[in-house]
């Protein structure tokens, strides 16, 4: 009798085992489903971010008015800063070397718009995720609107030459940002269309 309730038994806890770990496994399924949809706004910061972060940027976004420059960002030789107007002094303007557009004679980078970023508007020091918070702050960002932010992110002369930086005085070529212009350009309008949204750190 013991020989036949065990048989019994046997099959009916592999038939439980087999429900048990089909719902497990399409509880996991699902879940990582929902996990992944829900990171598609991270993925876009990301990306902007791996621009935003990137010494083509941060080089003219310092923290104690003196611009960066080279791949390892080291203070403008010559004393250069930025003066009271981000232009730099009477004697040592931007404009007296930074022309128009790249000078690959002499190995100097130009944009008709060069110059210094604002202090309020540093980004030295600060990760990825004080930055983002810096740039939607109308208190730091020059007064701007998302939909101004996000044009200016875009669509600015300065900051698309990051993705045309000329060569250095040694003929070497600068290193652009990490991603492709268009991709970009398509990742921060749709961060900024899904609201702005800063992902929290992990």
């Amino acid at each position: 009798m013991k020989l036949s309730i065990q048989k019994l038994l046997i099959p009916l806890f592999l038939v439980a085992g087999i429900l048990v770990a089909s719902n497990y496994s399409r509880t996991h399924i699902e879940t990582y489903i929902v996990v992944e949809e829900q990171s598609e706004n991270e993925k876009n910061f990301h990306k902007m971010m791996d621009v935003l972060t990137h010494k083509r940027c941060v080089n003219c976004h310092p923290n104690d008015n003196i611009p960066k420059q080279g791949e390892d960002s080291h203070p403008h030789y010559f004393g250069i800063s930025g003066g009271q107007n981000n232009m730099g002094y009477q004697a040592t303007k931007c404009t007296t070397c930074h022309q128009s557009e790249n000078n690959d004679y002499a190995g100097v980078p130009g944009n008709p718009e060069w110059a210094l970023a604002p202090h309020s508007m540093k980004w030295e020091g600060l990760d990825r995720y004080e930055i983002a918070a810096s740039i939607l702050d109308s208190k730091r960002n020059g007064g701007r609107t998302n939909e101004e932010t996000m044009h200016h992110l875009t669509e600015h002369s300065l900051v698309l030459w990051a993705w045309n930086p000329g060569i250095n005085a040694a003929g070497i070529p600068r290193e652009k940002p990490p991603v492709p212009l268009e991709e970009y350009k398509k990742v921060v309008k749709q961060w900024f269309k899904d609201g702005a949204i800063i992902p929290q750190k992990k």
